[in-house]
This record gives C-alpha cells, structure tokens and sequence, in this order.
C-alpha cells in the first residue's frame, strides 16, 4: 500500500534580496510522525516553516498540506496565487505556535481560543465554548479560563497559544521554537504539551534546540545549515551518531 507524505515540500527555494534562504529542499512529513528541525541560527529553520504555511511566499517550489498546495491552486496544470480569503481557508488544516505567544490581550482565555472557531469555522458558540474548555483541560489550565494574558505566566500564555491553534483542529501542527522565549523552569509543562499532544497522533513539525525533546519525542529529526538539509534520520542516528562534520560541530556545541 501506498503511504502519501501530509506534508510535502518540493524543491522549494525562498531568497532575502541576494542572500538565499532556502535551498531547493525537499521534505515529506507522514501523518503522525513528530518531526525536529535543529540548525545554527540563520540556517533556514523558520523561513521554512514559515513557507509552509505562507506566512512567507517562496521563490519557486511548492508546499502541498493532504496533498493540497497551500497557496496556490492548481489549473490546467498550472499554479496560480489564490486570494487571501482562500488561503485563510487552506491554513485551517495547519496550526503554527510562534515564540512569541500572539494572544489578544483585550479577551480572556477562553475568548481566546474561542475566536478562530467561532469566527473563521462558523461553529455554534456552544459547541466551540465545550471544545476550548476540554483543550484548557489538555493544556492544564482549565482554572484559568476567565484570566487575561497579562494575569498568566509565559509558560502558560503559550500553552494557551497551543490550545487556540488546536481549537481549530489542524491536520499538522508547526511550532516555532516554543520554549525560546520562556524561563527555563516554565519550558517543562509546554514540552509536557507537546508531548502529550505526540503520543495522541498529532502530526508535528518543531524548530528547536531542546534536543532532549528532540532525542525523547521526535521520529526524526532534520539538520539544517546554510538553507540545506545537511543530514536527516532517527534521533539515535543524527543526535547520537551524526554523519556530517557540520551536525557533530553544532550539536557539541549545543551540548
């Protein structure tokens, strides 16, 4: 039996003025599989993720989400931009959690994570209310519905973040360097979120330099240095016995 990638890249290639970002990658993520994306800083890890739900347009290639293109449409064999209605329709299927935590800082939790559904998928409110309670729930923090975001930790505004791309039940979820931003005593739960979410089948594609997360969690995990994939394969593989000299000087680095 054939098994068709969720996500695709196809030699997808993105440039800043002259300096290119991405090079020609090409990458298949299979449903359910978690997926690391490690790398020094400027070697391409974010544009791509962010390419892959264009929050930034590529130069050539393309990204195909359940065998879609995201923002394109295919006619006649072609690919032509859609408008911004359409895509705001194809990013359903992708949720994406920044560094930063992007909440809205005039509603409540629970407002929060309500918004996309009720506004974006026109679900009855009470039906969309029932969901963001059992995704507090999820994300451990079902007491705190009725707070502001300036009344929570950063570790629990971005579980919050967490639980607003859930509500709008993605096929994949994209998570750019999470706990970056966090106190290292609040990285913890919003890993343990991540996990969780992991073990329940989620699709998951995380830029990161947890490489504890990475080497516990992930199914693979991708190294990535000037635009390129440099080396890919089980975390055992490239973490504990990398092949290229560029994996083996970053991560002892890291480590």
């Amino acid at each position: 039996m054939t098994v068709h990638p969720l996500v695709r890249v196809k030699t997808l290639t993105k440039s800043y003025g002259h300096k290119v970002v991405l090079k020609r990658i090409d990458l298949d993520v299979l449903e359910g599989e978690v997926v690391a994306l490690i790398g020094p800083s400027g070697s391409g890890k974010s544009t791509l993720l962010r390419c892959m739900n264009r929050l930034e347009g590529q130069d050539s290639g393309c990204v195909l989400v359940a065998g879609e293109p995201v923002g394109y449409t295919l006619r006649d064999g072609e690919l032509h931009e859609v408008s911004d209605k359409l895509l705001s329709f194809q990013r359903r299927s992708i949720g994406m959690v920044f560094q930063g935590f992007n909440l809205f800082q005039h509603m409540t939790v629970l407002e929060n994570i309500m918004e996309g559904p009720t506004l974006v998928l026109k679900q009855p409110r009470a039906e969309v209310e029932r969901e963001a309670r059992r995704l507090l729930d999820l994300v451990g923090l079902r007491d705190r519905a009725d707070h502001y975001p300036a009344q929570l930790s950063g570790g629990q505004q971005q579980r919050i973040a967490i639980a607003r791309a859930l509500a709008m039940k993605p096929r994949v979820m994209l998570f750019d360097e999470p706990t970056s931003a966090l106190d290292p005593e609040l990285v913890g739960d919003v890993l343990e979120v991540m996990r969780t979410l992991a073990r329940e089948g989620m699709t998951m594609i995380v830029v990161t330099h947890e490489i504890g997360f990475a080497r516990e969690v992930c199914d693979r995990v991708i190294f990535m240095a000037d635009g390129e994939i440099v080396e890919q394969g089980p975390p055992g593989e490239v973490l504990l016995d990398p092949k290229h000299d560029r994996t083996r000087e970053f991560l002892r680095r890291l480590l």
